[in-house]
């Protein structure tokens, strides 16, 4: 039987980052180079909806569509709909159901177990992003991190190579998120430009 992850703690942990952004910092930069806070923002509220239903297998626009086919952006009730996209996508996933057999994700077909991995992923990495673009503190449950950096070794070392981009070298003993975060291709000492 396939295991299944609880992503409340994580969700949580997005929430609380996103309810300490200020409207000044929308604008500021992220470590993802074509998005500002705003565009990091838009995309997890969208990816947080797509995953609700990738859960769900509810396939559509919401599954169906690349993540890189528009460039995100939040509207003027941003912080409600994430904390209520946030709130679905743990409790769809909280559904064995969800675990198994096929469903599809960015248009891709993939089986549920990885989707996921997949969505827990994202949130711990785009958490990250978050966190660094507003001076928050960070610090995922051990679990989550753990999925992470299962799946972003096993993309390192496949033959695909790395989703996100070029891996990022850092030293054996190095905290794990840090691991994590460079193995999605992003340097574990980004600081906004200036600060």
């Amino acid at each position: 039987m396939t295991e299944m992850i609880d992503f409340g703690a994580q969700t949580r942990l997005v929430s609380q980052l996103a309810a300490h952004t200020t409207e000044e910092q929308l604008q500021a930069p992220t470590p993802c180079e074509k998005y500002a806070v705003r565009h990091l923002l838009g995309h997890l509220v969208g990816l947080a909806a797509a995953f609700q239903d990738v859960a769900r297998k509810e396939l559509g626009p919401t599954t169906g569509t690349s993540p890189d086919a528009f460039r995100p952006d939040v509207g003027p009730d941003w912080r409600g709909e994430l904390d209520r996209n946030l709130s679905g996508m743990a409790q769809a996933w909280r559904a064995p159901e969800a675990w198994q057999g096929e469903t599809e994700a960015g248009g891709v077909p993939l089986p549920g177990a990885v989707a996921g991995r997949i969505a827990l992923n994202e949130l711990v990495v785009h958490g990250w992003d978050l966190a660094r673009a507003t001076g928050q503190g960070y610090a995922p449950d051990a679990d989550s991190l753990g999925v992470s950096y299962g799946l972003l070794s096993s993309w390192a070392e496949g033959s695909g190579g790395p989703l996100f981009g070029a891996v990022v070298a850092v030293p054996g003993d190095a905290p794990l998120l840090d691991k994590v975060v460079a193995l999605s291709g992003r340097r574990p000492d980004w600081t906004p430009p200036g600060s």
